[in-house]
């Protein structure tokens, strides 16, 4: 890429500094795609806005650094000024100052880093070959009569494995297949210790384990010719590295992991004490169902003895049941014929009962009993009507007006029959009519008189 440019073959014209850092940062992010790079982090900065700037160096030269907001808020591990790390990142430029610099996408710890990508690779590799997959898993015997532990000699797990063996079933045995369990050593001795317990065949399950420690005290349990070893095992192994938090290859190759090596020795010890009280149950039961069993035979025995009798005995029971049937039978039917001449009295009263001349009498009493009735019916009814119209009629009298012309009162009316009340309704020289109790009087009105004079 030129960075100028020319008007003539011997004239240049220049270019900004803006121009040319630009070009260069061009040039840069084309040149170098994302690249790791490792160095010790001095200079870091972390100001309001989130993001990161640091200087990584080594012991012959140093390049400036980025990791804005976005990335490295993904980040759990947190670094600090003298950590060695490795950063992911693309190499660019900073226009303002002309700073070469490196725009980091992801960092993780130098040497963690490092083993961690190595564990996940493995990890990756072996679970696509199927080596986790659960159709591979051995079940682990119930009750194991020998136990085979791989560990180191020295180490505190296998005597706290011990320890609870001895707790939990004393008599079990137990074989050491001693091995070193960190360093290059310890992946050959493991290899060899898990077949050699195998040629053995005395164990019918295998503790593969150590106490706990850091990602590189325990990379011997993340090695592949071990995980191999481990899959390969005709023995179940339970899989008891460090403490619960740590997670090694051989926990997802063995048949089951134990989150310490004292938790595995729990698993595949018996309880001796809960075995003791599972005999005692087991053999109350037992005495329990014998009892019961041989109750049943006896009171089998008694009654199969109480049904085995005498032929004669026999005879003699089935000759009164035979009798009793027929005193039954002979009740039955005399039972039967009483309840058929019962019911043939009852149709003959039935059959009497309709005779004509029968039902023509009963009628004629009941039509001679309703006539009686309808007599004293009838004259109940005339008494009746007849004081009912005395006491209306004297009712009647009581406001008639013969009844007033029976005390002295007569009633006047004019000439056209109308009943007069006041003097005013006649004048003198009108013919009035007078009726009595007894007769009627015609007068003509001499003269009126009001009751004020």
């Amino acid at each position: 890429m030129s960075l100028m440019y020319k008007d003539s073959p011997h004239t240049t014209r220049a270019i900004s500094v803006s121009d040319l850092n630009r070009q260069v940062r061009s040039l840069l992010e084309k040149s170098f795609m994302i690249i790791s790079v490792e160095g010790e982090i001095s200079n870091f900065v972390r100001p309001s806005s989130g993001h990161w700037y640091f200087t990584l160096k080594d012991s012959g030269a140093q390049v400036r650094c980025a990791m804005f907001r976005n990335r490295n808020h993904y980040l759990k591990y947190q670094p600090k000024n003298g950590d060695k790390v490795i950063v992911r990142a693309k190499v660019s430029l900073y226009e303002g100052r002309g700073d070469y610099q490196l725009i980091c996408e992801h960092m993780e710890e130098s040497g963690s880093g490092r083993l961690q990508l190595a564990f996940e690779q493995l990890k990756a590799r072996l679970q696509q070959e199927g080596l986790f997959d659960s159709q591979h898993k051995q079940p682990l015997p119930t009750h194991p009569s020998h136990i085979g532990l791989i560990t180191s000699p020295s180490g505190a797990a296998v005597h706290d494995m011990l320890t609870v063996m001895k707790r939990r079933f004393p008599g079990l045995p137990i074989s050491l297949y001693p091995s070193a369990v960190q360093g290059e050593e310890a992946i050959i001795q493991l290899e060899r210790a898990i077949d050699l317990a195998n040629r053995h065949a005395t164990c019918d399950v295998l503790i593969v384990g150590r106490g706990g420690g850091s990602l590189e005290d325990l990379w011997a349990f993340n090695e592949e010719r071990v995980a191999r070893a481990v899959f390969n095992s005709r023995i179940p192994i339970i899989s008891a590295v460090g403490h619960e938090v740590d997670v090694v290859i051989t926990d997802f190759v063995a048949d089951l992991r134990a989150p310490t090596p004292s938790a595995a020795a729990e698993l595949v010890t018996p309880d001796q004490h809960q075995l003791r009280l599972r005999l005692q149950q087991a053999e109350k039961r037992l005495h329990q169902q014998i009892r019961q069993r041989l109750q049943n035979r006896q009171e089998r025995l008694s009654s199969m003895r109480a049904r085995l009798r005498h032929p004669g005995d026999q005879l003699r029971q089935q000759a009164q049941r035979l009798d009793d049937l027929e005193l039954r039978l002979r009740q039955a039917l005399s039972f039967r014929l009483q309840m058929q001449r019962n019911r043939l009295g009852q149709l003959q009263q039935r059959l009497e009962s309709q005779r004509p001349d029968v039902r023509i009498n009963l009628y004629r009493q009941q039509l001679a009993r309703l006539n009686d009735h309808l007599q004293q019916q009838v004259q109940q009814k005339l008494l009746h009507a007849r004081m009912e119209l005395k006491a209306n009629a004297g009712k009647l009298h009581a406001v008639s007006p013969l009844a007033t012309l029976e005390r002295g009162y007569s009633i006047t009316q004019d000439s056209n029959g109308r009943v007069l009340h006041d003097c005013s309704e006649v004048e003198v020289g009108d013919q009035i009519h007078t009726r009595l109790q007894h007769g009627n009087l015609t007068c003509t009105v001499d003269r009126i008189t009001t009751e004020n004079n």
